[in-house]
């Protein structure tokens, strides 16, 4: 497909917008974790976006300027310290940005000569990587000084002055010592926000958003336990807990943050660990008794929804699913973790376990499952159903912000296109197929949106579903 994409890029972007659906899993999860891997391995002569080194500190505009496009709105850019659940692989998660951005001209049409992948080079502290005769990143450890962030920093700010403050800046796979700070930093002054943080979130809420019918309750009477408390999961609860406020205006973002618990490494998060949590864990840490593990959590909170973002597999052992089915009539399952093989649950292993009663849904694609003559169609929490769309709805409104209601507003779209025939299948998700259809709607809503809240820098259209449309790229 690479020596595709170099000998005609046009076809290339044709055939990944006609067979989405089949192709997904190759061009981004769980195929470019591979990819990640081996990228120093399988580098190809034709480049696919620029590396900036921490030796490059005060000439990044000039790397920038090397770059052939001089128009570009959309930059994903990654350092390359956690690459999906694979960790530190330093200048080789380049595959991360490249396959985003080829999402965003898949599923939603924006321009490829608009987009521009970025790896920010740090070094890396994974010694097999550093070993590796053929890595072409530093052979340093990452550098955790104060030259980290004035890079950070000279790339933001170069960018928008170069690009325009409509540049979209998606920050991707960043720790999570960076991730929370540079993205608080950044968001009031540049367009620009964390897939990992808030585009899963948005992805995840549109799921929950989707599944009120088929559990007959609202987001705001369920209960959450979250298996991990990294990007993802405290991304995903902050937003929940924003969407619960919203739906019942009578709960404060702490009565909605009680309804919400996190287990991380060392069990249960709880106001007696206080003092060694990281900060963004801090508002979940409530004051109850300390669990150690998953099930005796469970016990003890009784949770309606049950949402892995652990990175380690089979977490959601027979004994967690089965206490889930115990405790509800229709328990939420979400086992969202990549690659597959770091999934905490299969889908017919959480099927089979709740007699079919959960609503499943995973982060890598599982194929349907036959449980009593009936069959489920698990739905894929995918980022691309949310982030390509969010990229349109900026370029074609040329916006200047990307707020957190900018990701409920994408939730709430999300999950308005999902049919009652999807639910029939169990399916939280619109199938991929219609994803370049969901992404327009998305973009649709964002632009409005934005609109509204001053961000654009257009003029009010007569119709924000046409003008998003007519900026797509159909190749």
């Amino acid at each position: 497909m690479q020596s595709m994409q170099d000998r005609n890029e046009q076809l290339y972007y044709r055939m990944l917008a006609q067979h989405t659906h089949e192709l997904m899993p190759i061009v981004y999860t769980p195929t470019v974790g591979q990819a990640c891997t081996e990228f120093s391995h399988i580098y190809r002569q034709t480049p696919r976006g620029l590396y900036i080194s921490i030796n490059d500190l005060g000439h990044v505009r000039e790397i920038l300027d090397n770059w052939p496009e001089e128009d570009i709105r959309a930059i994903v850019f990654t350092d390359g310290e956690r690459i999906l659940g694979l960790g530190d692989l330093g200048l080789n998660g380049m595959g991360i940005p490249i396959g985003k951005l080829a999402l965003y001209t898949a599923c939603a049409g924006v321009h490829p000569k608009y987009c521009l992948p970025v790896t920010i080079d740090v070094g890396t502290n994974t010694q097999s990587i550093l070993d590796d005769p053929f890595y072409m990143g530093l052979r340093q450890k990452r550098d955790r000084s104060s030259a980290y962030d004035e890079l950070i920093d000279e790339f933001m700010n170069e960018a928008k002055t170069k690009y325009g403050p409509q540049v979209l800046l998606q920050f991707e796979d960043f720790g999570n010592t960076n991730a929370f700070r540079l993205l608080h930093k950044y968001q009031e002054t540049h367009c620009t926000f964390n897939d990992d943080i808030q585009g899963t979130a948005s992805v995840v809420l549109g799921g929950l958003f989707a599944a009120e019918e088929m559990t007959q309750k609202r987001l705001s009477e369920h209960t959450f336990v979250f298996m991990g408390a990294g990007e993802a999961g405290t991304g995903i609860a902050d937003l929940i807990a924003m969407a619960i406020t919203q739906e019942d205006p009578e709960k404060s973002i702490e009565d909605a943050r009680r309804q919400i618990s996190l287990v991380d490494s060392k069990g249960l998060v709880v106001a007696s660990r206080l003092e060694e949590l990281q900060h963004h864990k801090i508002n979940y840490a409530h004051d109850v008794e300390p669990a150690t593990t998953l099930i005796e959590t469970i016990e003890r909170v009784r949770p309606s929804v049950l949402i892995g973002v652990c990175t380690i597999a089979k977490t959601f052992n027979q004994e967690v699913c089965e206490k889930m089915a115990e405790l509800n009539e229709r328990p939420v399952i979400f086992a969202l973790s990549n690659p597959t093989s770091k999934a905490e649950c299969t889908a017919e292993e959480a099927y089979n376990w709740t007699n079919g009663r959960c609503v499943f849904a995973s982060g890598s694609p599982f194929d349907p499952v036959t449980f009593n003559d009936q069959v489920f169609v698990p739905g894929q929490g995918n980022n691309a159903y949310v982030f390509p769309g969010i990229g349109l709805g900026v370029v074609a409104a040329g916006l200047t912000r990307v707020d957190d209601t900018i990701m409920l507003v994408a939730a709430r779209t999300l999950a308005d296109r999902v049919t009652q025939e999807d639910l029939a299948t169990g399916s939280v998700y619109p199938p991929l197929s219609k994803i370049r259809e969901v992404s327009l709607y998305i973009a649709a809503a964002v632009a409005k949106y934005g609109f509204k809240q001053g961000y654009a820098t257009v003029d009010e259209p007569s119709s924000w579903t046409e003008l998003c449309q007519n900026a797509m790229y159909n190749p």
